[in-house]
């Protein structure tokens, strides 16, 4: 029970915690709503879960014979993010939405896999709660952590659409993205010079 509380409590800290999907699902949410945010929602949760399968089985070795390459990995990843923060915060504060500009299950997948923050939860997760006899208990964290997860995900994408009645006005709006969109581009800098510190 104590290890099951432990694999809850990481999931949670990891998945509900601002960084890049966060803050671009909190902007699509107030965006586009919650039903046009799901497909996003969806696509961060299966990537992710897959990248933690993923260096759980295949990859942690490797990660851990050349530490460099999750530097780099950081480094490509959060100037990607950082060029997303860029697109949000200089974006035209326009109320109306546009079927064509919502986030796509893909996009969500693949930001996901360049994510330092999503590379940092999958590599400590998978060190701590993997087992030499057994893939059992990395397994049953594999799925606590899809649920918890989506859940916390989903619940940016709801607080979004909840807090754009106050964003009713385009002046507001376009400081709420500027706000937002720096706000990513800090954090992507902070994931990255994190990177020089381990």
């Amino acid at each position: 029970m104590t290890l099951l509380l432990s694999m809850f409590s990481f999931s949670l800290v990891m998945s509900i915690t601002p960084g890049p999907v966060n803050m671009i699902i909190l902007s699509s949410g107030i965006s586009y709503g919650v039903k046009r945010t799901i497909p996003y929602v969806s696509g961060a949760t299966v990537g992710f879960t897959l990248l933690l399968l993923f260096i759980g089985f295949e990859f942690s070795q490797f990660v851990k014979a050349y530490p460099f390459f999750q530097t780099y990995l950081a480094i490509l990843g959060s100037l990607y993010i950082i060029y997303m923060g860029y697109k949000i915060a200089s974006s035209k504060p326009e109320l109306e939405v546009n079927k064509k500009d919502a986030p796509k299950f893909y996009e969500g997948f693949l930001l996901q896999w360049i994510n330092p923050k999503a590379w940092i939860a999958c590599v400590s997760g998978a060190s701590i709660f993997s087992s030499a006899e057994s893939h059992g208990p990395f397994l049953t964290f594999t799925i606590i952590y899809f649920i918890v997860c989506y859940i916390s995900l989903g619940v940016w994408a709801i607080l979004g659409a909840k807090v754009s009645y106050f964003l009713k006005d385009h002046f507001r709006l376009r400081l709420f993205n500027f706000t937002m969109g720096l706000l990513l581009m800090i954090t992507a800098g902070y994931l990255c010079y994190g990177q020089f510190n381990y």
